[in-house]
């Protein structure tokens, strides 16, 4: 997109410097005693404008010399200084308005100079001192409308950040008061069954009485509820990553997953935000594709660009694109992830069979952009 906008500035820039140029060339066309070095001038002016955001100071010491120049030798009309009047509005655009003003003076100079003390140079003059002013105010005021600009949209972008920051740790207290609340109540509770079933299977025995396969089953569950709900306040507690990507898919593989990780670009640390993202969206593309896939080969691919991470993960199971899969809530949590980012994200089944995630993570500020959706399962 970056390339489309300085592509189409060019374009404007050239559109702009054509216009003027055709205006004075027109104007000078009428004029038969318009030698061919006048031409060249008013080219030379006209064509500098198309360069007036890339260096403005020289685009303004161009169209003035060739400008004065050309009213010296020709003693045009007041549209000769359109190249003039243009580059000293740019100057002054960008700050630079003593330089404007110079400008504007010295071509005013140079037309006072074709027929000095003559009423009808005297009141051209004037009308072009008009028009040099208002150039320069213009630019003013363009320079102080798009500073105002940028700071209102910078304080959008703090405002927006402080609402996330707010939500985020609203997030975190929540998470924590629901731990506590847990830890508290269902904690004492089934520490309590767990407890009573020990000391009853204990007695049974001690008694050398067959214990109960129920009572068994019962402290059999108790623990594992109780190790359940420990990992459970843990991802309460926190909320970050226990790892890599490239953990994952040994893990995967370890766990009998056909996986593969591909890495280009220049791989580097990432921002918190987007590390923890790409670490959890990796995640559940694997866990779907150990799920879902079948006897699948998976490949995970991590793309670090010049302001994004884009990551694929893609597999070739049995997914075809007329069976799209029923939407679940980890598509759905991985989605909520990449929107909070300012991220895209498609996923859906391949057209040559099987199962593709797709995620773009811009690496700077977080920026609210509507998000494409995809098939989700």
């Amino acid at each position: 997109m970056s390339g489309i906008t300085v592509t189409r500035r060019h374009l404007a820039d050239a559109a702009l410097a054509v216009v003027v140029g055709a205006l004075v060339v027109t104007s000078a066309a009428f004029d038969r005693d318009t030698a061919p070095v006048d031409y060249v001038l008013m080219v030379v002016g006209c064509a500098a404008l198309g360069f007036y955001r890339a260096a403005p100071r020289a685009v303004l010491a161009v169209a003035t010399v060739s400008g004065a120049a050309y009213v010296l030798h020709a003693e045009p009309g007041t549209l000769a200084a359109l190249p003039v009047i243009g580059a000293v509005h740019t100057a002054s655009r960008v700050g630079h308005r003593a330089l404007a003003a110079a400008g504007g003076g010295l071509f005013l100079a140079a037309y006072v100079a074709t027929g000095p003390g003559t009423q009808d140079v005297l009141e051209k003059s004037a009308l072009l001192a008009g028009w040099f002013l208002c150039a320069v105010i213009t630019g003013l005021a363009d320079r102080n409308w798009q500073a105002y600009l940028r700071q209102t949209e910078q304080r959008a972008l703090e405002a927006e950040r402080t609402r996330e920051e707010a939500a985020l740790r609203r997030a975190g207290e929540e998470r924590l008061r629901i731990a506590r609340e847990l830890h508290d109540s269902l904690t004492h509770s089934i520490s309590i069954v767990k407890l009573q079933a020990g000391v009853a299977v204990h007695l049974a025995r001690k008694r050398g009485e067959e214990v109960p396969p129920a009572l068994l089953a019962i402290q059999e569950a108790s623990g594992e509820a109780m190790r359940e709900l420990r990992a459970t306040l843990d991802v309460l507690r926190t909320d970050e990553p226990s790892g890599t990507p490239a953990l994952l898919v040994e893990r995967a593989r370890a766990a009998g997953l056909a996986a593969e990780l591909a890495v280009t670009g220049t791989e580097r640390p990432l921002p918190a935000t987007v590390d923890r993202a790409a670490y959890r969206i990796v995640q559940e593309a694997l866990t779907n594709a150990a799920r879902h896939a079948g006897q699948a080969t998976v490949r995970v691919e991590l793309a670090y660009g010049p302001e994004d991470l884009e990551i694929r993960v893609e597999d070739d199971g049995i997914a075809v694109p007329d069976r799209p899969p029923v939407p679940g809530i980890g598509l759905t949590g991985m989605r909520e992830r990449v929107t909070a980012l300012g991220g895209t994200l498609r996923a859906g089944p391949r057209e040559e069979g099987g199962f593709s995630v797709r995620a773009q993570l811009p690496l700077g500020e977080p920026v609210r952009a509507p998000v494409p959706l995809g098939e989700a399962r």
